[in-house]
């Protein structure tokens, strides 16, 4: 939930993980070797994108610094094993392939092993007790710090520090439960332990660190003792990071910092950051401990801010602040960049499994209350237009679901997994806003203005995840850059290349020099268009007609025909505006938004077929004809209204297991 407002272009992966023969022999990493040995072969060393923009027109600045992260981004590539690279991640291997396992869609669900378990059940215990109590904010309306020591002691801030460093080594799955569970209770709690582990200092130096800063510091930020922030976001740099203006200069053993931070949550006296700042004009990250209280070198730049006002969330201004030389963060590929998006993608997926839980107290809280208010001497519960709401928002819970145990688990497997958990993020932070906003407040009707109640107190929480870890639309943009650069790379690349060597913006099928200039790299072209044409893709491991219901199984061939598609329609869309496109922001976002909507409503669809409760599966079909009219175009039929009524008042009937453990808050302004 909580976190910086973090920047929207390519983000890193995971911790990288060895090959295995197992995976290298599946059908998802197969790939034509013809086809591979022809990727990139003529970039002469520039990144994709600045040879894009450069050809297409675009400023010799501009391009420079997009080139700059977009080389970060294949630095990053570089520390994968081939069937963990962007290019065999299951997003990518839907579009542009001909052979894809379905499998690879399937959300596996994590069982909390004994510790991991352990570690869950005290630390909602510890926050369910402080909310009951009136003890989970302190006066000035933060997490209290009793709060933050009982889940210490829990051992809540150590979920995904390894057991050899005083951790619970959770995998991603595993955290993501607890996640979702502790934002049934508390949401920011929730969020801070992505801001910890994920995007704090703890990410960073288990997969940067080197032996001695691991045993140094994790230690500390397992037990809680030294609470974690990463502070990248200044003034002037969001997501242009090339922006970055704080500096570090070696004297003597350490390095010393100049500069400000802006937007760090969790950051505040006392604890532990990864900085990211210049040394020697290379962006680099050192892990800095906060005083604890201002000094000459350190002071907190403090602000109201509307979101995020249960944590803290402070500037941070460095000025001659000493950060010893051994707490630099060395990366085998890549600098400070490779770092800084390092955790973006376990925080996309922990925003998402946060959003599964805060929907599920929002609904938790309008059952009660559509079953109370009556209008025109009937309970509103019984109401078409309520019973919608309530469905949708189920709906939306279980594809949030669905997406973050399928994230978390490509994660645990070792794939970078950039594209599909900006699909989380997406769907996660847009399904909280819709919830929030159209389902809840407009239920609660100006109750949800009264203060105390969950909407009015909480709405810039529930809006804010929409822009940290990266605005919705740009991240869109960042997904189609990763969706199109090999085949960019392949095939437009080439002849731009050639076009820009001619001196022109377009060949002329008239001039026999443009035709021979162009012979190579377009009839490399026209090979695969027409293959891609003539071959249509084949889907292996599907689920049985049996072990899938068939409401379900139409959505899946739906999904899978439209992702298959999509290799020409992108394709087309890239010959229409060549290397412009890389500048054609709105039709790149709507692009992104279909496959990211196809995308979801597959994962969806396999993961419901695997749930017992008829509920899921029922809520898991209109949240995909949902998504397949966002796509197709279209209004909703009385079909697809009447099964969205029946599902709203089936659940406000009878309730439904997933919203178990929750509290519904007291009515407010009863009558």
């Amino acid at each position: 939930m909580s976190l910086d407002f973090e920047p929207s272009f390519n983000s890193v992966p995971q911790t990288p993980v060895p090959s295995s023969p197992a995976a290298e022999n599946s059908v998802s990493t197969r790939r034509d070797s013809t086809e591979t040995g022809a990727a990139g072969t003529e970039s002469g060393g520039e990144s994709f994108a600045e040879v894009a923009l450069r050809l297409g027109g675009a400023s010799a600045d501009e391009a420079k610094r997009t080139g700059a992260i977009d080389t970060a981004d294949d630095q990053v590539e570089d520390l994968f094993a081939e069937q963990y690279k962007t290019v065999s991640s299951p997003v990518h291997l839907a579009v542009w392939d001909t052979t894809v396992d379905t499998d690879l869609f399937r959300a596996k669900a994590a069982h909390l092993d004994t510790d991991v378990a352990a570690v869950s059940m005290r630390s909602l215990k510890v926050v369910r007790d402080a909310r009951d109590n009136g003890t989970l904010y302190d006066e000035r309306g933060k997490i209290s710090q009793n709060v933050f020591q009982s889940l210490a002691s829990a051992g809540y801030w150590g979920l995904l520090v390894g057991k050899e460093y005083g951790g619970s080594g959770a995998s991603m799955r595993q955290f993501t439960r607890v996640i979702t569970r502790m934002a049934m209770i508390d949401p920011t709690v929730a969020g801070l332990a992505s801001v910890h582990g994920c995007i704090g200092a703890v990410d960073p130096l288990r997969s940067f660190g080197n032996e001695e800063q691991k045993q140094r510091f994790l230690p500390g930020l397992a037990d809680g003792s030294r609470l974690s922030a990463f502070a990248l976001t200044e003034p002037g740099a969001g997501s242009d990071l090339t922006a970055l203006k704080t500096t570090a200069h070696l004297e003597g053993d350490h390095y010393i910092v100049n500069g400000e931070k802006l937007f760090i949550t969790n950051a505040t006296f006392g604890r532990t950051v990864g900085l990211v700042c210049k040394i020697d004009d290379r962006p680099s990250v050192l892990i800095a401990e906060l005083p604890g209280e201002e000094t000459e070198n350190f002071h907190l730049n403090r602000y109201g801010l509307y979101a995020l006002q249960h944590a803290e969330n402070n500037g941070l201004v460095f000025k001659n602040f000493r950060v010893p030389a051994t707490n630099l963060l060395r990366p085998p590929q890549g600098d400070g960049l490779t770092i800084a998006y390092h955790g973006l993608n376990l925080g996309r997926v922990s925003l998402c499994a946060n959003a599964a839980g805060t929907m599920r107290m929002m609904l938790s809280e309008m059952l009660p209350w559509a079953s109370f208010r009556q209008t025109y001497g009937q309970a509103i519960d019984r109401r078409e237009l309520v019973q919608r709401r309530v469905g949708h928002m189920a709906g939306l819970i279980v594809a949030a679901d669905a997406l973050t145990n399928w994230c978390a688990g490509l994660l645990d497997q070792g794939y970078r997994g950039e594209m599909e958990c900006i699909i989380a993020k997406i769907f996660g932070s847009e399904a909280q806003k819709e919830a929030a906003i159209e389902l809840f407040m407009k239920t609660h009707g100006g109750r949800s203005f009264l203060q105390g109640h969950l909407f009015g107190d909480n709405v810039h929480d529930f809006l804010a995840p929409c822009i940290y870890e990266g605005e919705g639309e740009m991240l869109g943009m960042a997904f189609f850059k990763s969706l199109v650069k090999d085949h960019g790379k392949r095939y437009f690349e080439p002849i731009g290349r050639t076009l820009h060597e001619l001196g022109v913006t377009e060949p002329s099928l008239a001039n026999p020099s443009h035709l021979w200039a162009l012979r190579d790299p377009m009839t490399r072209y026209a090979k695969w268009y027409t293959g891609k044409k003539l071959r249509s893709t084949h889907w292996v491991n599907e689920p049985s007609s049996t072990s899938m219901p068939a409401s379900l199984q139409k959505h899946l061939r739906f999904a899978q025909t439209y992702l298959a598609a999509s290799g020409i329609r992108i394709s087309d869309a890239m010959r229409k505006y060549q290397l412009k496109l890389a500048d054609r922001q709105c039709r790149m976002s709507a692009l992104s938004s279909q496959i990211q909507d196809a995308i979801t409503i597959l994962v969806t669809a396999q993961a419901a077929s695997d749930q017992v409760d008829e509920i899921n599966r029922i809520a898991a079909d209109a949240i995909c004809r949902h998504l397949q009219r966002r796509i197709v175009g279209g209004h909703p039929t009385d079909a697809d209204f009447r099964q969205m009524t029946r599902l709203g008042q089936r659940i406000a009937d009878e309730g439904w297991h997933e919203l178990d453990g929750s509290v519904a808050a007291t009515i407010l302004q009863s009558y």
